[in-house]
Formats: structure tokens, sequence, C-alpha cells
């Protein structure tokens, strides 16, 4: 039996139908210890417009028995029961049993290897609530939730009421949860196992942390971190959105075999793979609040206010991201977040808005399976720079009157882009249309360049350009650094813009200064090499951050050879004062000498960027990100055992140190078995895994490939840690036979959800032992896929060819 994926017609018409009143939904889970089986009743109470029509329920779990208005139901087919006869006022009883919670959509039992305990989730997000009970799974037929779960009597169960009322029964307890405030399917969730539980109450919320036993003591460590920034947040939304979260409890759940983290109402659940092992880095401590904030803004954007259908998913997730880094530069102590998304996130961006696969932020979607293939670069990371301009634009304040508005005007509704438009237009006092259609409706990104006559300086756009505000900065030499002497903003209407005020004698003149608007840059001929050799001296870290985006974007259009940038990007890491860029600079400089460069000057890079490494060693602030980023490109055993002695006993150092000896070849077998005894981290089989898939050895790439990609043993966090090992340069003879194979997997790419159909379709793709032909097999093989394998498959894609461009130029 096939799954229907629901249409954007079918939606329309059964939100115009009908309108649902309530869910209770009766989950047992006390089969989970031993056993598959989650077992639900799901009873829906809605009426219908129009008596007599028919219509149907999502369901995608085993139907046991299903009842309308207390009359038996035809059998459910392609996932959906069909509701006949429809009754003005009607009762819909379905009986369910998901038996697949192991590699299916929608609910996993996980087995924690370090103790036997099993865990269970749920995530919903696009439309997988249907694989575990009956409802009508799309975003504008929002309703109360109401869950009583019936768990084994050592389990805690969250929700997204909180508050449960739990009666004893024995060998099981029955938890009773308060009505939902009305949501859509996809937002509500039922987490359970016997959880390690954290509780605090800041600013009259009640705070919750969990996550699996045996990380109990790394959960201990991060929770004052996490009650700060979850508090930070709570207060910032209330006060910027004039709306203060309306429930008391707000619990964050940590899970294993998760894939990043989802935003159900009142209780995150997040991959357990974000309590970091080893102490964090700073970035890797960033990245969490970062997390945190985009999951919590999700309250408000999706939650709260939900799009009426998934051609505004960027009004949920575009927001969040945009608000995460609003919220952490304005609330926390991230106050470089602006800075890290510019490093990283962007950069990821401009190349896919460049690609085959640029699409524009909104547009329209036909039916639920597509929409599973934009959570993407565009959604994500250009949605948030296009926001921040759109704030830029109509002015702070003005935009945050305008998100006031929104709220107060649509809580616990349905939204259109155009309600946020009519929003912002009123408060901001401008005519967005135009901005609209140029920045939402359009893929693409516009290019800027400089034209000098005398002192006459005119920003010229590639192509037309969007109406945007930007700024310009003017820099002069200062000894061996560069200060900013001036500083112009711009309006950009058309292709040619007059740019005044800036000194006659500016040695750099700097496009998008503050980085206010989503754009690329080129330098003009005469300051090409300039801006190259100076970028590590410029005064701040987003001024540094855009020279190294101008760069890099050169790189991936073939404008810069890979020895170019990588030589800019680590005398930025030798001058880098801004500890949130650090560790993505040196996975770019590293990505550039594994990825992008010739093999004739593969060695010198990777030389070049060990050596930054070890001389940023040196700052005990820099150790712990400059030893890991020598772990991946020491280059002898000279660099080797200088990694083992600074190293000392951090296992994670150690592990990251094998890794690389066992791609140079080295015999790790049995220190790696050492290690794995030594390791308490419950995952630590993985790492394992990853030092057997980094082998330049025939048996252990079969072994690995075996557990990877067909077996899926690998957890979901941890796909692309174990890929990026497994495929290295250097090794493509043992690589080919598993391209090949990588094109036979792309028709089942898309089993277990949109999580893990992204990230195998993405980390399996084989960056070596290929050429252009074989890229052009894969996106052939791609085009009868599922949407959000051919979407990712396109944009891996169209990557590794500009990286094989690289290094044969």
């Amino acid at each position: 039996m096939g799954i229907r994926s629901l249409t954007r017609t079918e939606a329309e018409h059964r939100a115009s139908l009908l309108s649902v009143e309530r869910y209770d939904v009766d989950i047992d889970l006390t089969a989970l210890p031993d056993g598959p089986e989650v077992r639900c009743v799901s009873t829906v109470t809605f009426t219908c417009h129009e008596p007599g029509a028919e219509t149907f329920v999502d369901c995608a779990a085993e139907v046991r028995s299903a009842t309308l208005n207390g009359t038996p139901l035809s059998p459910a087919a392609d996932g959906r029961i069909a509701l006949p006869a429809l009754a003005g006022q009607n009762v819909l009883r379905v009986e369910s049993v998901q038996a697949d919670t192991a590699t299916g959509e929608g609910v996993h039992r996980a087995v924690d290897p370090a103790d036997g305990e099993v865990y269970l989730w749920m995530s919903f997000e696009p439309d997988e609530a249907r694989f575990v009970w009956a409802c009508f799974d799309q975003p504008d037929l929002k309703a109360p939730h109401a869950f009583t779960v019936t768990a084994p009597a050592a389990w805690t169960v969250t929700s997204n009421s909180g508050d449960p009322r739990v009666e004893d029964l024995g060998t099981a307890r029955r938890w009773a949860f308060p009505d939902t405030p009305p949501l859509s399917s996809y937002n509500t969730v039922v987490n359970a196992g016997p959880f390690h539980e954290i509780r605090r109450e800041v600013d009259g919320h009640d705070l919750g942390l969990y996550s699996r036993r045996s990380l109990a003591e790394v959960l201990e460590r991060d929770a004052d971190e996490m009650f700060t920034l979850t508090g930070q947040g709570l207060a910032f939304y209330a006060e910027v959105f004039a709306m203060p979260f309306p429930q008391r409890k707000y619990d964050q759940v940590f899970v294993p075999e998760f894939g990043g983290a989802m935003e159900n109402y009142g209780c995150v659940t997040w991959s357990d793979s974000f309590l970091r092992r080893a102490v964090p880095t700073p970035a890797e401590s960033q990245l969490l609040a970062k997390v945190l904030l985009h999951e919590m803004a999700h309250m408000w954007f999706g939650n709260i206010v939900t799009m009426r259908w998934w051609d505004d998913l960027w009004l949920n997730e575009a927001f969040a991201e945009f608000a995460c880094h609003w919220a952490a530069e304005r609330a926390t102590r991230y106050t470089d977040a602006w800075a890290g998304h510019l490093a990283d996130g962007k950069l990821r961006a401009y190349l896919s808005d460049q690609g085959p696969a640029s699409h524009p932020i909104h547009q329209p979607i036909h039916d639920v399976a597509q929409a599973a293939s934009i959570f993407d670069s565009i959604t994500y990371p250009k949605g948030a720079s296009v926001l921040q301009q759109l704030m830029t634009y109509v002015g702070e304040e003005r935009f945050r009157a305008g998100m006031a508005a929104y709220f107060a005007r649509h809580a616990w509704g349905n939204t259109t882009l155009q309600d946020l438009i009519d929003a912002l237009s009123e408060a901001g006092g401008r005519d967005l249309a135009g901005w609209r259609k140029a920045w939402l409706e359009t893929a693409g990104t516009d290019r800027f360049s400089l034209e000098r006559d005398g002192e006459s300086v005119t920003l010229v756009a590639a192509d037309s350009a969007r109406p945007q505000v930007l700024a310009v900065g003017a820099y002069a030499r200062k000894g061996e650094a560069y200060e900013r002497t001036a500083l112009v903003r711009v309006e950009v209407t058309q292709p040619r813009t007059e740019v005044t005020g800036l000194p006659p004698a500016a040695g750099i003149l700097l496009i998008n200064d503050e980085d206010l608007t989503f754009a690329t840059t080129r330098p003009d001929p005469a300051t090409r090499d300039l801006l190259f050799r100076t970028a590590a001296h410029l005064p701040t870290a987003i001024s540094r951050g855009l020279a190294v985006g101008t760069v890099w974007d050169m790189l991936t259009t073939g404008e810069a050879t890979a020895a170019e940038a990588g030589r800019c990007i680590t005398a930025v890491l030798a001058a880098e004062t801004s500890d949130a860029v650090i560790e993505p600079y040196l996975t770019l400089a590293a990505n550039i000498a594994d990825l992008w460069a010739p093999p004739a000057v593969r060695a010198e890079l990777t030389q070049a960027v060990a050596a930054t490494c070890r001389s940023l060693a040196a700052d005990p602030g820099r150790r712990q990100v400059a030893l890991r980023g020598l772990a991946r490109t020491a280059t002898d055993a000279d660099d080797l055992a200088w990694l083992r002695e600074q190293a000392g006993d951090d296992v994670d150092l150690l592990w990251r140190a094998l890794v690389r000896e066992a791609e140079l070849g080295g015999d790790v077998a049995s220190e790696t078995e050492r290690l794995l005894e030594r390791d308490p981290d419950p995952d630590a089989w993985v790492r394992a895994l990853t030092v057997r898939a980094a082998l330049p050895d025939a048996a252990a790439k079969a072994e690995v490939w075996q557990l990877l990609a067909v077996d899926r043993k690998v957890p979901v966090s941890s796909i692309r840690e174990v890929a990026e090992a497994f495929w290295r340069p250097g090794q493509d003879a043992l690589l080919a036979p598993y391209a090949h194979r990588y094109l036979d997997s792309i028709p089942g790419l898309h089993q277990g959800g949109m999580i893990p159909a992204m990230g195998f379709t993405r980390q399996l793709f084989p960056p070596h032992a290929i050429d252009e032909a074989y890229i052009e097999k894969a996106r052939q093989a791609s085009e009868e896929a599922a949407p959000v394998v051919r979407k990712t498959l396109l944009e891996r894609s169209d990557a590794i060819s500009r990286m094989l461009r690289s290094r044969s130029a």
C-alpha cells in the first residue's frame, strides 16, 4: 500500500468543509520495553459545514477499527480513511497500531547501548502525526489536543501542556495531560522513557530539562547555561513580540537517535548529540544557544500563529532563524552571533542560491512531499538574512511594532504571507509590495561591485537590483591594520547608485559593511589582490567575515584558486579576535584543502592549515578548537605525536587523532579497542566506527558502508561524522564501487522521513572517485525520487561539481 501525499487542493477543500473542535488521543506505550508497538485511540470531534458531504482523515498506521458517529468505516487505503455522509456534528474514533518504530516516520523507539533502557520520541513535521494516530494532518485545522498516555511505571512522559495528572496502575502509570491551546497536528508531541530530569523556576516559568540517564552528568554540566538562555530568550521575545509565552511550563527533552531539534509547543525535542560529550567549544556553545532560541521563536512563529499552507514555511523557519540571531546578539552573551551566521550558514546559502537548486523563498507548493524539499539553505540562512534586511529597510522600531500587531491580530490562527506584509507595511509606513516580489518571490542573489571615477563612486549591480538598504565602509591603513574612516548607508532602487560621503583616498571600500543585506560582492580589478592580502587586517569580525565571504564566493565561481582562498583564510585565522568564527573558518580552510584544491597543491594547503592550528593552540582559549583542527589536518608523524602529547587524557581528541592516523594508514585497531573501553560515552561505538571508516582498507570500507548506508545503524545525528571519514581524498580506488552503490540507493533514500532523507542523500553523495559524467548520472537517477531526495541531491551535486572544476583548475 502506498501512502499518498496531501495536496494543496485537497487541504483547501477539507479546511473549507470542516472545523475541528478537539482531539482526545489515548496512547499505550506499555509494549515498548520488550517490543516495537505504539497503540493509539484517536477521538476527533469536528463539525461539517455541509452535512452529507464526504472527506477523509489521515492515518498511515495500521488501523484496527474506525467508526464515524458509531458506524464502522471501510478499511484505510493509501494512508487515508474515507469519511462518508458527514453529519453537522461528528465524532470519529480510530484505533491504530504503529509497529515500525525503528525506521519509520513520526515515532521512534531507541535503545541506549549503555544500559539497555528504552526511550521513545515523536516528531511530526511536516505531516508525520498520521503515522501514529488518525488526524487531519494539515496546518490550518488547528484544535486543542488532550493526551492520555499509559507507560511503564519507571518512565516519565512529556507532552505539550505539562502538569499531567498521574495515576498509578501498578506496573504502569497513566499520564493525563490538560488540553493544549489550538495547535496544528505537527506541533504536538509525546516523549517517554526513564529520563533524568532537572527543573528550575525562572521569571515565573517552570523550566524542565530531560535526557537519558546515561547522559545525566552531561546534562547537569550544561543545565545552568540552558536555563539562563531559556530565561533570556523568553524575556526577549515577550518584549519584542509584545506577547509573553502564555504557558507556565517550558520543557526541553534531549533524546537519542534524533535529528536536529523540533519546536513542539511547550516541549521542544532535541537530538542529544547537542549534549557534547567533551566540553563544548565556543562555536558549539553558540550553536546550542542559537538552536535553543530558534526553537523558542517557533512558539510564536509556527505554534501561536501558524502558516495556512506549506508555501509559507518560511514564515516559520526563516523568522525563527532570524530571531535566534537577533535574540542571541541582544539578550545573551553571544554578541557575535551574526558573525557566526556570516561565517557558516550564509556562505552555504550563497552557494545554494546560485545553483540549480535555487528557488524563491516563497513559492507554490503542490503537496506536502514537495514541502519537505524546502527545509534548506534558502528557507533558513537566506531567509534569516532577508529578514535582517527587511528590519533594516523599515527600521527596527517599526519592524517590532509590525510584529506585535501581527501576533495580536492572528494569535492561535493561521496566516499567509500577505497578512505579515500588511502588518509590517502599516507599521513601517512603506509599501512593501515591490520588496515582497523582489525578495520573496524571486530566486537568486544580487551581486554588487563599485566603480571609481576620480572621487566619484558608484555601486553597480551585476543585474537588476532588489530594493534594499546597505552600507559601504571606507578603510584606511594604520600601521599593519586597517581602520574604518567612514560608513555610508545607501538605499538601492536601481542597478546603479551613486555613493556620496566616502573619503577620496580610502584604501579599501567594503560593500555591504555591517552585513545588512543578502548579496555577494566583487572587488574592482585594481583592489582584488589587496582585498585577498588584507582581509586579516580589517578591524572587526564582520568586516573580516565579509572579505572571507567574497573570497569564498569567488572560489566557488572559479574566480579565485583554492590556494588563494586557503592563504586568505589561514591569515584571517591568525588574526581573528572572535571565538565565534575560529571553528567555522578552520573547517572552511580544511574543506578547501580536502575538497577544492588540485591534488598538486592539496598537501601544501593541508600543511598550512596544520601549521595554523599548532600556532593557535598556544592560546589557551583557542587550544581545544586548534587541536581538533590539527586532528583533521595532521600531515606526518611529527604532527600526530605532538597532537597526542597535547591531548593527554582528552578522550575526544584521542578519537579525532585516531581517525586521522587511520586515514594515513596507521595500525590503530588495538588502540581503538582500548579507547572504546575507556570512553564513558554511550555512543562511543560510533567514534570507533568513524576510525574504521577512515582506513584505506577494502574490508573496513565494506563493513562501514553496510552499517551506515544499508542497515542504517548509525544515528542520524552522526551520519555526517562517519561519512566524512569514509569519503577521503586519495582513496579513489577503494571508494569507486561505493560511488556506484550510491546511485543504486537513490530510489530508497527517502525512507524514514524528511530528516534521514536529507542526511543520507547529502552525506553519502561521493565527493571523490567521481567525475562530471557521474554527477549527470546521479541527477538523472534522482528524477523519479521523492522531492526531498531530488532537491537535496541537486544542491549537493552542484557543490561537488564546482569542487571538481576547482580541482582541475
